[in-house]
């Protein structure tokens, strides 16, 4: 109900979807014809009745007529308080132009249409029905005898006039229920698809999950547990039989080395691909922006730059997660910044590694008094940014978002390289 309500009230307004070309032309036309038909009947009582003492009045309502006409458009097309005052108005001086004049019947043709277009049905079809009793009169008047296609001919072309209108306007209300039902679809589709690939996301992580159990339990823990029964045999007769207790060590030994490797084989599966595939976090940036310049096909540069020498090999763990700040950090140029250029810039110092990420475009005002490592906010980067700081925070780092309009943004990730800095637990999240 409260649709077709708003349908209703966007109809008497003119707009519901957006500006409906027929109804626009229809307004034009009757526009020009009732100036027209006026122009025709002031010119027709001229010739026909020149010098007469009512002439004066006659082009006085003329030009009042014409004003009015004019000031409805400016009123709006809702029936509000003033606009049916302006229509009353209107036809009133009409009818007086009627009784001084009976050519100015015809004028009532355009005056059918702004009725039926402003007034609610019933009223509507009673002002048509005055309007065409003094058409009728006035026709009768400027008749020499009685003529019965004077007293048919206006009611019926009033009635076809209506009828065609009527029709019209309840068209073009179906057409946009129909427009508003389809975008409601297209809506639930939209809605449908993403709770559907949110739902196949959180079946496949489940999956993954279920799956990295079973191996594990298949593999770690099956090891695991036979150590631990190999070890507490090896302790029982270390005594009495150190041949068979340096035996069952041995054995405890060569699967922990078969479990060292399949734990390995796991990291590796995990970790990024670009890691995955060999030559460090220097080679997976450089691949990184690569393929991000030739997604975008032109529309963005990407280019990696490299500073330092590591004094050692970066951890795994920070390997990772500075390749995935990167992904993220892109991703945010790429839907966000409106960016034709952007860098990666690595940086080995003695105690830390700091990646930077900048872009040139639109950039955003920070909020002010937000401490600079926390100044932007996910509504305006995207949901990446959360996912960026819970990272470099596991990894006891800082996040600094440096941005201006206009001036592009710089986000910069400083990861320690302290022993204790490596080894906080990760957050769960």
């Amino acid at each position: 109900m409260e649709r077709r309500t708003g349908v209703r009230e966007a109809e008497a307004d003119g707009t519901a979807t957006g500006p409906d070309p027929d109804a626009r032309w229809l307004a034009l036309l009757m526009h020009a014809a009732f100036f027209l038909l006026l122009g025709a009947s002031l010119t027709r009582f001229l010739m026909r009745h020149p010098g007469e003492a009512r002439t004066p009045w006659i082009i006085a309502l003329s030009i009042t007529l014409a004003v009015l006409y004019l000031l409805g458009p400016v009123l709006g097309s809702r029936p509000t308080p003033r606009r049916l005052t302006w229509l009353g108005v209107l036809v009133a001086v009409w009818m007086v132009l009627v009784v001084l004049a009976p050519s100015f019947a015809w004028c009532a043709v355009p005056l059918f249409y702004t009725g039926l277009r402003i007034l609610p049905p019933r009223a509507a079809l009673a002002l048509v029905a005055l309007l065409t009793a003094f058409v009728v009169a006035a026709q009768l008047r400027l008749a020499t005898g009685f003529d019965p296609n004077l007293v048919l001919a206006p009611p019926a072309v009033a009635a076809v006039a209506t009828a065609v209108f009527v029709h019209m306007q309840r068209q073009a209300v179906r057409q946009r229920e129909l427009a508003a039902r389809q975008r409601e679809l297209i809506d639930d589709l939209l809605r449908t698809r993403r709770e559907l690939a949110a739902t196949e996301r959180r079946e496949g992580t489940l999956a993954e999950r279920q799956r990295l159990s079973m191996e594990i339990h298949d593999t770690l823990a099956q090891g695991l547990s036979s150590q631990q029964m190999l070890l507490q045999a090896a302790d029982r007769t270390w005594t009495a039989d150190p041949d068979a207790a340096r035996r069952h060590v041995r054995t405890a030994t060569g699967i922990a080395e078969r479990n060292l490797a399949e734990a390995r084989r796991f990291v590796h599966d995990l970790a990024p691909a670009d890691l995955a595939e060999g030559g460090g976090l220097e080679a997976a940036l450089h691949a990184l922006a690569a393929r991000e310049s030739a997604q975008a096909q032109g529309a963005l540069t990407v280019r990696c730059h490299v500073e330092g020498t590591p004094h050692a090999p970066l951890p795994d763990r920070v390997q990772s997660a500075l390749l995935r700040i990167a992904q993220g950090a892109l991703a945010n140029v790429r839907e966000h910044a409106g960016a034709t250029a952007a860098g990666l810039t690595l940086t080995h110092l003695d105690d830390r590694v700091v990646l930077d990420i900048g872009d040139n475009g639109r950039g955003f005002t920070p909020e002010p008094g937000a401490p600079r490592a926390t100044r932007a906010t996910g509504a305006v980067r995207g949901h990446g940014l959360p996912a960026i700081r819970a990272r470099v925070h596991q990894l006891g780092g800082t996040l600094t978002i440096e941005s201006a309009p206009g001036e592009g943004t710089v986000l910069s990730a400083e990861i320690p390289l302290a022993p204790t800095a490596l080894t906080t637990p990760e957050d769960p999240t």
